[in-house]
């Protein structure tokens, strides 16, 4: 197999080497040339299947590079990546090499494009998607290419740039795309195992063929993230639960959406369906768990007993016992028939994020009632009996909170996803990691076994969903979102540049007068959630889902620092006055104060019982004021660290704070859809903002201390008068929530950074739009007029990510 693996290798570089360009003519001359110098049956590439008399140079001739696909866009992950490593590898590296260097082998491969395209256009054959394979190995900036009227068979394009290339009228069959899901909250098999949902943090649920990753239908509707997704046992109806309130129900077939179940009021975290399908448990950051009535979505039961919010909720499989897991560390057995609570079983030291009965199976055959199994961000995953409460097994070897856990069918083997990035396989009855599966580059939110219990699905914060093979631990399939929404902005202090910091794990510096992107900082790897300029204007201070905070210089992008101490996610940063020291918030709960000389910590701050999601220093800088998911904001002192007031009122998270100019008033944005105005020297809230109908997620004062803005979940921008808490203007234009909205140093521009991918820049007096910044979407103008081999959901997608198609076509 290697002898003939180095042959193929060899005649594919001869036949591209040697390859010699015909002009489109008129006679049937070309088309003779052409059909000498095209084999025409194609193939897909499998060593022990080629004669060896197939292995002859023939100078000038596409033979096996026609007939043969060099890499299957569609194989499993670990055989594709092996053709790759295998296969087009070497054939780049022995064509730059023989050519002289890589541009001329690009300008050899278009010249075979052109010719296939002008005399031999759509015949069945690899040779376009050996070209764009081969293009992409080499890291080749596709923009303008033009791939039209050819077939473009096995390409792997997910994670590929195609700005402005034309596929119009090409054959695109068995080629792989990026997807538009962001971030994977949640996974589910159909009960029949044809199907996977997922849950993302665009608010949407995607339905893809579980065999080849195929998207079958999108649910739209939620206005916030989609934390959980279930199927009903009889595999007729999905149950999602959303950061924007509800559990909204699902018709699988049709798509659309049966009812909306109102009545929590805060995030919901956690569905599940009763075995007998008739019911339906949702959990809620508002510490409750309700029971629905699926037939007419009336809630008839709310359980009260948890003291923070749940993680997850799971029936028995006799449906008579619900389970819940909740932040306040504890699990609650619930009797469903009355809704009172008959056990809680204590043991995990921090919040549990997932629970799960073992299958019915599993109990019988031990001549045992069910256990039940909990994932706690306290790293661990628990065991326990049922019947009485006992633990009895804990599996430790994640290096991070487990976010989630499933038994296989059999109840032979548990599966976890964890913060580590990885995803473990235990043996049920030693306790022992058998497998650990790496692949994902950031946490795994979400795991799923499929009912034959011979695959795992995972999603994950790298907006990727995997399938692994459960007895390898390989992996299958990647299905590879995309989402470049806007997180934070900052002005520089000359107000010329705009940073921006987005899902795509970059920062982004714009400048304002042409809203061109003049430079793209890379290093990263996870989302950036905060990010400041220093006071002079010199440094950008990046804080990311990574767990880190890096240090940029402005003028030539370079990372000069980064600064590791958290524990988790960066959720805030802000810059001294005297630009020496940063502050920043994370959801480990904690504020760490850095010299920005040395990147050193040297003074962490603790007080607040949940994620600090905001933080400022004072005007003077003697002061740091904290807003944090506790519902509070803390204002402490930055010579000693202590907390010497805490600001109460809110009933939900505070997302966002800001100072006044003067340093005499601060004001608070929060998830209960308010702004509240504080006077710093008593702490007391003098006024309540209200207007907008969603999450306020960003605050900031103009520099006159007159007028201060906000962007919320609601897609809007609104502008108040601090005296009066008049709301001046409404500012719409984006499709997405609003997370950030800063005002340029001379107050008389407010830009707004939104989850619709966009900055927009809008004039304070008059309200209007000035300018609309925004990255171009991975497929932006990429033409696929009359292309075929796409489904309509697929074509959807692509122009999603910026497609175009002729509506005339």
């Amino acid at each position: 197999m290697e002898y003939i693996t180095d042959q193929l290798i060899e005649q594919v570089c001869e036949e591209i080497r040697t390859w010699k360009y015909f002009p489109s003519q008129k006679s049937d001359v070309g088309a003779k040339h052409l059909g000498d110098n095209l084999s025409l049956k194609p193939k897909i590439y499998n060593p022990n299947a080629l004669p060896s008399e197939s292995l002859k140079t023939n100078p000038g001739k596409l033979q096996l590079f026609n007939t043969h696909a060099l890499l299957k866009a569609q194989v499993k992950d670990y055989v594709r990546e092996t053709q790759r490593r295998l296969i087009l590898k070497p054939i780049a590296q022995e064509l730059i090499a023989t050519l002289g260097c890589q541009r001329n082998l690009e300008a050899q491969l278009n010249q075979i494009l052109s010719t296939l395209r002008e005399q031999f256009s759509l015949k069945p054959g690899y040779a376009g998607g050996n070209i764009i394979n081969l293009l992409c190995q080499m890291q080749t900036d596709l923009s303008n290419y033009d791939f039209s009227y050819l077939n473009i068979w096995q390409a792997y394009l997910q994670g590929v740039n195609l700005h402005d290339v034309n596929f119009a009228y090409s054959d695109l069959a068995k080629s792989v795309f990026t997807k538009t899901f962001s971030r994977i909250l949640s996974v589910a098999f159909s009960p029949d195992g044809k199907l996977l949902a997922i849950g993302d943090a665009n608010g949407e649920i995607r339905l893809y063929r579980a065999a080849d990753g195929q998207i079958v239908s999108t649910y739209q509707g939620h206005s916030n993230w989609v934390r959980s997704v279930a199927f009903s046992p009889d595999g007729q109806t999905i149950a999602s639960g959303s950061e924007d309130q509800a559990v909204r129900l699902w018709d699988v077939g049709t798509g659309e959406c049966l009812d909306i179940l109102h009545g929590h009021s805060h995030r919901v975290r956690s569905v599940a369906f009763s075995p007998d399908g008739q019911t339906i448990a949702s959990g809620s950051d508002d510490h409750t768990i309700k029971l629905w009535e699926v037939s007419t979505g009336q809630c008839f039961k709310t359980l009260h007993g948890h003291s923070h919010g749940l993680g997850s909720v799971a029936f028995s499989s006799d449906g008579q016992t619900l389970s819940s897991g909740s932040y306040d560390h504890t699990i609650k057995l619930w009797e469903v028939s009355t809704g009172q609570c008959f056990k809680t079983l204590h043991g995990h030291s921090n919040g549990v994020r997932s629970i799960v009965f073992s299958p019915i199976c599993q109990a019988l055959s031990k001549g045992v009632g069910q256990t039940l199994a909990s994932a706690s961000f306290d790293h661990t995953i628990k065991l326990w009996e049922f019947s009485t409460g006992q633990c009895l097994k804990t599996l430790h070897g994640h290096s991070n909170g487990v976010r989630s856990v499933k038994f296989s069918p059999d109840g032979q083997t548990i599966a976890s996803g964890s913060d580590d990035h990885t995803i473990k396989l235990w043996e049920v009855i030693t306790g022992q990691c058998f497998k650990t599966l790496h692949g994902h580059s950031n946490w795994v939110g979400s795991v799923a076994f499929s009912p034959d219990g011979q695959t795992i699905a995972s999603g994950g914060d790298d907006q990727s969903v995997k399938f692994w093979e459960v007895s390898t631990g390989q992996c299958l399939k990647t299905l590879q979102g995309h989402n470049n929404g806007i997180r934070s902005i900052a002005f520089s202090t000359d107000g010329k540049t705009l940073a921006s910091g987005s899902y795509d794990q970059t920062i982004k510096l714009w400048e304002i007068n042409t809203g061109q992107c003049l430079k793209t900082l890379q290093g990263h790897s996870s989302w950036l959630l905060s990010i400041a300029f220093s006071p002079d204007g010199q440094i950008i201070a990046s804080g990311s889902d990574d767990q880190t905070i890096k240090l940029w210089k402005v003028t030539t992008g370079q990372c000069l620092k980064t600064l590791q101490g958290h524990s988790s996610w960066l959720l805030a940063i802000a810059f001294s006055p005297d630009g020496q020291t940063i502050a920043s918030g994370s959801y480990d709960q904690t504020i760490k104060l850095w010299k920005v000389s040395t990147g050193q910590c040297f003074k962490t701050l603790q007080g607040h019982s949940k994620g600090v999601r905001s933080i400022t220093f004072s005007p003077d800088g003697q002061a740091i004021a904290s807003g944090s998911y506790d519902q509070t904001i803390k204002l402490w002192k930055v010579s000693t660290g202590q907390c010497f007031k805490t600001l109460q009122g809110h009933s939900n998270g505070v997302r966002s704070i800001a100072f006044s100019p003067n340093g005499q008033i601060i004001a608070s944005g929060s998830e209960d859809q308010t702004i509240k105005l504080w006077e710093v020297t008593t702490g007391q809230c003098f006024k309540t903002l209200q207007s907008h109908s969603n999450w306020v997620r960003s605050v900031t004062f103009c520099t006159d201390g007159q007028i201060i803005a906000s962007g919320s979940n609601d897609q809007t921008v609104k502008l108040w008068k601090v005296s009066t808490g008049q709301c001046l203007y409404t500012l719409q234009g984006h499709s997405d929530c609003v997370r950030s909205v800063v005002f340029s140093p001379d107050g008389q521009t407010l830009a707004s950074g939104s989850e619709d991918g966009t900055i927009k820049l809008w004039d304070i007096k008059t309200g209007e739009c000035l300018k609309t910044l925004r990255h171009p979407e991975p497929y932006e103008k990429m033409n696929i007029t009359g292309s075929t081999g796409l489904t309509t959901a697929q074509k959807d997608s692509l122009k999603t990510l910026g497609a175009v198609e002729d509506e005339e076509s």
